[in-house]
């Protein structure tokens, strides 16, 4: 049986009669708008003992606002991409079990981590995805037309830890994910997570810049997804 149990200050969850941890890991970078309302909902997760936020050379008060939380903040001095930011987060935890979530998300509540946790908790999955259902109907759709691009994960550590050079796929790490867990067979689950959005490129940078923002993306998604 898995449930929440009350384990101190940040609670975690229990699987039998052993407690286990559960790190949360936010890679941002120039998020100081959004990341605040996703913090707000970590820190009083029952769900979750620690949460580790990568500011990924952020030039804004990304890390300002992290540190405003009482959460753990890594910081990078120039922009290594998303892969080396989730790495980074795992390393600065000593949790057995990681979510990753975005920083840029909109409506997100303690239940949906909840339910990326629990599959990977109780043994029911290896890795669970979670895909954007009833908030936006853009987001909804890029979410159910390539699933396997969406940056709302949870597993046990030693899946990122055990993929070759995560660190330089930027983000094209989610493909990497996906790749890896094909080809080591892994049990991954789609969870869907009601209500849950994000704010796209083109609105937070301006149409152009957030549409050229939005095309070295997919290049960097594209070119991980073609290496053998």
């Amino acid at each position: 049986m898995v449930r929440a149990g009350a384990c101190g200050p940040g609670s975690c969850v229990e699987r039998g009669g052993g407690a286990v941890k559960v790190a949360a890991v936010v890679p941002a970078y120039n998020e100081e708008r959004t990341i605040g309302a996703v913090l707000s909902v970590l820190v009083r997760c029952r769900g979750v003992d620690e949460v580790v936020v990568v500011s990924d050379g952020s030039t804004d008060g990304t890390a300002r606002v992290a540190r405003s939380f009482g959460v753990k903040v890594v910081e990078f001095p120039t922009n290594r991409g998303k892969g080396a930011a989730m790495a980074a987060g795992v390393a600065a935890t000593d949790a057995p079990f990681v979510v990753f979530l975005d920083a840029d998300l909109v409506g997100l509540r303690e239940e949906h981590v909840a339910d990326l946790v629990l599959p990977v908790i109780a043994g029911e999955a290896d890795m669970t995805i979670g895909l954007f259902t009833g908030g936006r109907l853009c987001t909804d759709l890029a979410q159910a037309i390539t699933p396997f691009l969406t940056g709302l994960r949870a597993m046990r550590r030693e899946i990122i830890e055990g993929m070759p050079a995560v660190e330089v796929t930027r983000y094209g790490v989610e493909v990497a994910l996906t790749r890896y867990a094909r080809r080591h067979h892994l049990r991954v689950r789609q969870v869907p997570l009601p209500g849950l959005t994000h704010v796209m490129k083109e609105e937070k940078l301006g149409f152009w810049a957030g549409f050229a923002h939005r095309l070295r993306m997919y290049w960097e998604i594209l070119r991980q997804g073609l290496r053998p």
